[in-house]
């Protein structure tokens, strides 16, 4: 099997982190490759920024449908996802839908830790599209205030979740995110779920079953 992991945003940097994660995933069961938009903003933090990549990411997906199984949308606001799986056939998936809908099989209620408090309507807006409003203990993001590194900054975010919300279950909200979620979880001792590399596991199971996307 072969699967395109797609960054939706033109940052090198983060199509790196995702590469990382997809290497250490795919091992020798399947083949993936991973590709970023050069056209679209560095960061997809908005609906203006989603509309600004959509257009190129579906021609990318259109051009590539016949040289891959399965495609994954490598931003947590899943843009484009549902227009993407509309013009094809083979399964799609975006890493905030595949993490967020994992969620709830591992604890009782999930706290979504994003980029930034800009992105924290967006996340509930999700939530609620995936009819996952029940589950939902809180959208949290480091604050502008606080210092250190990212993985310190997301540690501390993640542990008032734990500690003030109740949450039992961390996702991580932003694919640059990856990488961080062992660190995140030997600190708040709670599950901790990297969007990457849960759509990649979901993917390969989903093709191993010959699954494709319903179009109706």
């Amino acid at each position: 099997m072969k699967i395109l992991v797609i960054n939706p945003n033109s940052s090198i940097e983060m199509t790196e982190s995702i590469k990382e994660t997809v290497r250490a995933a795919a091992g020798d069961r399947f083949e993936a490759e991973v590709c970023r938009i050069t056209e679209a903003p560095p960061f997809i933090g908005s609906y203006a920024d989603q509309l600004a990549s959509g257009p190129h990411l579906l021609r990318l997906l259109k051009e590539q449908e016949d040289n891959y199984d399965g495609f994954i949308i490598a931003c947590h606001l899943d843009p484009c996802l549902d227009a993407a799986k509309e013009i094809t056939e083979k399964p799609v998936m975006g890493i905030g839908e595949v993490s967020m809908r994992m969620a709830p099989l591992l604890g009782r209620k999930f706290s979504v830790v994003g980029s930034s408090s800009a992105t924290t309507y967006l996340k509930r807006r999700m939530v609620e599209q995936y009819g996952l409003e029940k589950f939902l203990a809180s959208v949290r993001a480091p604050k502008p205030e606080w210092t250190g590194s990212q993985e310190e900054l997301l540690i501390r975010a993640a542990g008032q979740a734990v500690r003030e919300d109740g949450a039992d279950v961390i996702v991580l909200g932003c694919a640059g995110f990856t990488g961080l979620d062992e660190a995140i979880k030997d600190d708040v001792k709670v599950p901790v779920l990297d969007g990457v590399a849960c759509a990649l596991a979901v993917m390969e199971g989903v093709l191993n079953m010959r699954g494709c996307t319903c179009r109706k």
